[in-house]
């Protein structure tokens, strides 16, 4: 095969990736770059700078690992209520926040979505912390966590959702075995929180004081169109097993169609996760490393989960506590509509649907989010009644 045939093929093959990865129902990552009317050179120095330069994902907690019911390997870090470098120098930013510390022992769980790590709440963090208990963790095959082992060798099966209300429960045993808990998700991350309540309704009914849904859906994904016309959304789904298989089967054949097609990456998840024009460039780079370090074969065989997934019986298990349902309007990934269905079943709780926001609300209009989230944990009484959320947390803490 000559080598312009080869880069034809790895560029094909990162297309589909990429389809696959976005369209499918991943929680993706963009940048900026499209307004830098420069060559592709200049574009990867200025993704160099920005990465050198970046704050974002820097923020670090005490490391901890849980092991799955397969011995998936699972990451997470706790962030404790006095985990500050210097709690006395960061006194004004305590009062400024909450008035005084949580002084209730709650755990806020944090559970991130399809492509992305822990890192994605990099906002809600920085705000957060030293303020309440936290604990961020990756889901198998993502971030800093282990391939799942259920997923590896000849007797392989696929990863389901219900196998991530597991792992979720995994985590909340090692890392916060007992006191209340808030549960906080994004898009699979909400999904997995629905696993975990179907499968052990007790643990909520008992530990569970609020959720948070953050751009997620309890089913019907099959539905989405991606803001594709009917004929586009047919013809990926016609294709898609296909493509799958041979993701699947030739992984680093397709990891370098992606990293060849770089900029077209780049700009098609940018559509898919932000809705801003002004997003800043690094927030959007940040986002784009996240979807980079998910390897391609992880993304594939994450897919059929969101097909298959239907929890809108297990949204009944939180009911009885104060909930959060949130989305940006303009989501192409887990549309508005999705949020809008939780919600009337779980009437008491605060809808919240951003302008000008899409699937990566957390990172794209962090000061709404972290604001309504500090809320309900005032409302779960995980802080003092009446306090009121004033900065968001827009940088790491030096050394955090």
């Amino acid at each position: 095969m000559s080598r312009d045939a080869a880069a034809g093929n790895w560029s094909r093959a990162g297309v589909a990736g990429v389809a696959i990865g976005v369209i499918a129902a991943g929680a993706a990552a963009g940048i900026a770059m499209d307004r830098l009317a420069v060559g592709r050179g200049m574009r990867k120095k200025a993704r160099l700078a920005l990465d050198a330069t970046g704050p974002y994902g820097a923020l670090r907690g005490a490391p901890g690992k849980a092991v799955a019911d397969d011995g998936t390997q699972l990451y997470y870090e706790t962030d404790e209520l006095d985990d500050l470098p210097d709690p006395a120098a960061d006194a004004p930013r305590r009062r400024r926040l909450f008035g005084r510390k949580a002084p209730a022992p709650v755990t806020v769980v944090f559970s991130h979505g399809y492509c992305l790590n822990q890192d994605s709440w990099h906002f809600q963090r920085a705000a957060l912390r030293g303020l309440v208990r936290t604990v961020h963790w990756d889901q198998r095959s993502h971030g800093r966590s282990g391939r799942g082992v259920a997923q590896r060798g000849p007797g392989a099966v696929p990863v389901t959702i219900e196998q991530l209300g597991r792992d979720l429960k995994a985590v909340i045993d090692a890392a916060a075995p007992e006191g209340p808990l808030v549960l906080v998700g994004h898009s699979m991350g909400g999904m997995t929180m629905m696993a975990l309540a179907d499968q052990y309704p007790e643990l909520v009914r008992e530990r569970v004081v609020a959720v948070a849904l953050v751009g997620t859906s309890s089913g019907r994904l099959g539905e989405v169109n991606y803001g594709l016309p009917v004929a586009g959304v047919n013809a990926v789904r016609r294709v898609l097993p296909g493509v799958l298989k041979a993701l699947g089967s030739q992984p680093e054949l397709v990891e370098r169609g992606r990293r060849a097609s770089a900029d077209l990456f780049a700009g098609l998840i940018k559509r898919y996760s932000f809705s801003s024009k002004d997003v800043d460039p690094a927030v959007a780079r940040f986002a784009e490393r996240m979807i980079e370090g998910t390897p391609i074969d992880v993304v594939a065989e994450f897919y059929p989960a969101f097909a298959d997934h239907d929890k809108t019986g297990a949204l009944a298990e939180f009911r009885e506590v104060p909930a959060l349902v949130l989305a940006g309007e303009s989501d192409l990934v887990t549309p508005s509509t999705h949020s809008e269905a939780i919600q009337d079943l779980l009437p008491d709780a605060e809808l919240v649907l951003v302008p000008d926001a899409g699937h990566l609300v957390m990172l794209e209009h962090p000061e709404v989010v972290t604001d309504r989230l500090a809320d309900l944990l005032t409302r779960a009484g995980a802080v003092p009644a009446g306090a009121n959320v004033d900065p968001h947390g827009s940088t790491a803490r030096p050394g955090g």
